[in-house]
C-alpha cells in the first residue's frame, strides 16, 4: 500500500529543494496530484501477474503463439524518469494457452513499477514459463529511455532493445529465427 502522505510530504520537498514556492497557484495541488499518478502508474508493485495468467484454455497443437508491439510505460529506478516502448512475446504452449490480453497484462504489472529494461524483460518471461508452463518463451522490448534523450548524454530516439529465452528458444535458433521475422 502506498503512503500517500509521504509522497505529498515528498514532493513538496522537491518543489522546495529547487526554488520554488509550494504555494503558488499552479503548484498548490501538485503534491496531492502527484500522489494520485504514483498510484496508478507505480501500481504493478502490489499487483500479481498470477492473478492473469492462472486462466488458460487448452490446445491441442504446440504451434508458436506470438503477441507483439505490446506497448508499456515503466520508470526507470536510476532516475525517475520513463521509459517506453513495445514488447513482443513468443511462447510454445504445451498444451495450455492464456488469453491474448492476458500478456499484456502481464507486461503491464512489471512496468507498473520502478525497473531497469533489462529486469523487466527478464521478469516477463519468468512470469510465463511460471504460470503458463509453456516448452518455451521469448520476449523483446524496445524502449525509449527519457533518462538517455532529455538529461545526461541527451539522444533522442535512441532505442535500447533487450531480450529473454527461455525453453526450446534456447536451444533452437530456427524459433528464435522465425520470432523475429514475425515481430519485424
Amino acid at each position: 500500500m502506498m503512503d500517500q502522505e509521504k509522497i505529498k510530504q515528498g514532493v513538496r520537498l522537491i518543489l522546495e529543494g529547487i526554488g520554488e514556492d509550494t504555494e503558488r497557484e499552479g503548484l498548490k495541488e501538485t503534491p496531492e496530484r502527484i500522489a494520485r499518478m504514483y498510484g496508478e502508474i507505480y501500481g504493478g508493485l502490489t499487483e500479481e501477474p498470477s492473478v492473469y495468467l492462472e486462466k488458460t484454455f487448452h490446445v491441442d497443437n504446440d504451434e508458436m503463439v506470438v503477441e507483439k508491439e505490446i506497448t508499456f510505460y515503466s520508470t526507470c529506478e536510476h532516475h525517475l524518469l520513463p521509459f517506453y516502448g513495445k514488447a513482443h512475446i513468443a511462447y510454445i504452449p504445451d498444451g495450455r494457452v492464456a488469453g491474448l490480453s492476458k500478456l499484456a497484462r502481464t507486461v503491464e504489472v512489471y512496468a507498473k513499477r520502478p525497473q531497469i529494461q533489462e529486469r523487466l524483460t527478464g521478469q516477463i518471461a519468468d512470469a510465463l514459463m511460471e504460470y503458463l508452463k509453456p516448452k518455451g518463451v521469448m520476449v523483446m522490448l524496445t524502449a525509449e529511455h527519457m533518462c538517455m534523450t532529455m538529461r545526461g548524454i541527451k539522444k533522442p530516439g535512441s532505442q535500447t532493445v533487450t531480450t529473454a529465452k527461455r525453453g526450446k528458444f534456447l536451444e533452437d535458433a530456427g524459433l528464435v529465427q522465425e520470432f523475429y521475422q514475425t515481430v519485424r
